[in-house]
C-alpha cells in the first residue's frame, strides 16, 4: 500500500517520483552528506532533491530502508513534510516541501522517501569560498538562532545541513527534528545541537588550521548570542 502527501498544486505527483530509475539522467546524485540516499532531481514542477530514508548504525545491519510502522502521522517522511511546512509558514529559511511517500510492507514495516525544493546555488557550510571568514560564521550563528527562537531542534545539525547562498543561511534535513513548544522552550537541546555542530565543524571543515577554526566558531556564537533572546542560552558551547 502506497500513500502520498503533496503541497498544493503538486497533484501531478505519483510514486513513480520517488524512483531515481525513473528520471535517468534527470536524476544526479547528491555527492555530499547523507548516506548515498538524495538525488537531484530535474521534474517538470522545477529542481527538487529526492531523498531516501535510510538507517544507520546497527539498525542498518537489520534493514537499510524499513521502519517499524506505527500510523501514518508518525512515518518519518511524513512528520518532515509537515514540519517543513510549519517552519515554512513561520518564514524560516528552509526548502519548500512537495510531496512525502509512505510504501507498506505488511503490517509491521514501511519504507519512506520526500521531495523537497532544490536551492539551487547554494553550497555546504564547508564547501563555500568563504569559509575562512568570520562574517560568513556570524550569519551562520544567527540563523541557528531563527531557528532556536521558534522553538526547532535540529537533532541532526551538522556542516551538510546548513547551506549558504549568498548572504542566505539555510538550514535542511528535518527528519526527527521536534519543534518545541513554550512549555517545554527552556531546555539543554539548544546546547546539545551546538555541541553537535562543533563537533561536524572539527571533522568537515579540518583543512583549517585550529586557531583559525577556535576564531570562526567564536564568531558564530557572538552571531547567535546577538540574535537569540537574551539570557535564553547562557552557555551556548556546553
Amino acid at each position: 500500500m502506497v500513500s502520498v502527501l503533496r503541497a498544493p498544486g503538486c497533484e501531478n505527483i505519483d510514486e513513480k517520483w520517488f524512483a531515481p530509475m525513473y528520471w535517468g539522467e534527470k536524476a544526479v546524485p547528491v555527492s555530499g552528506g547523507g548516506r548515498g540516499s538524495a538525488w537531484f532531481v530535474r521534474s517538470p514542477n522545477g529542481p527538487l532533491v529526492l531523498r531516501h530514508y535510510r538507517r544507520g548504525g546497527q539498525a542498518a545491519l537489520i534493514s537499510v530502508r524499513r521502519y517499524f510502522y506505527a500510523g501514518y502521522d508518525n512515518a518519518r517522511s511524513f512528520a518532515e513534510f509537515r514540519l517543513l511546512n510549519e517552519l515554512h509558514d513561520k518564514g524560516l529559511p528552509v526548502p519548500k516541501p512537495v510531496a512525502a511517500l509512505v510504501t507498506r510492507h505488511g503490517i509491521l514495516f514501511y519504507e519512506a522517501a520526500i521531495l523537497i525544493e532544490r536551492i539551487e546555488g547554494a553550497l555546504p557550510l564547508q564547501e563555500h569560498p568563504k569559509l575562512s571568514e568570520k562574517d560568513l560564521w556570524c550569519r551562520v550563528g544567527q540563523a541557528i538562532a531563527r531557528f532556536h527562537c521558534a522553538g526547532l531542534d535540529h537533532v541532526d545539525l551538522n556542516c551538510d545541513n546548513i547551506l549558504v547562498r549568498d548572504d542566505q543561511v539555510f538550514l535542511i534535513d528535518f527528519d526527527r527534528c521536534k519543534l518545541h513548544t513554550e512549555a517545554t522552550f527552556f531546555n539543554s537541546w539548544r546546547a546539545s545541537n551546538l555541541k553537535r555542530l562543533r563537533r561536524s565543524v572539527e571533522k568537515r571543515c579540518s583543512q583549517i588550521p585550529e586557531a583559525r577554526l577556535n576564531t570562526l566558531w567564536d564568531g558564530l556564537i557572538a552571531g547567535y548570542q546577538q540574535a537569540i533572546n537574551p539570557g535564553q542560552l547562557r552557555n551556548p558551547q556546553g
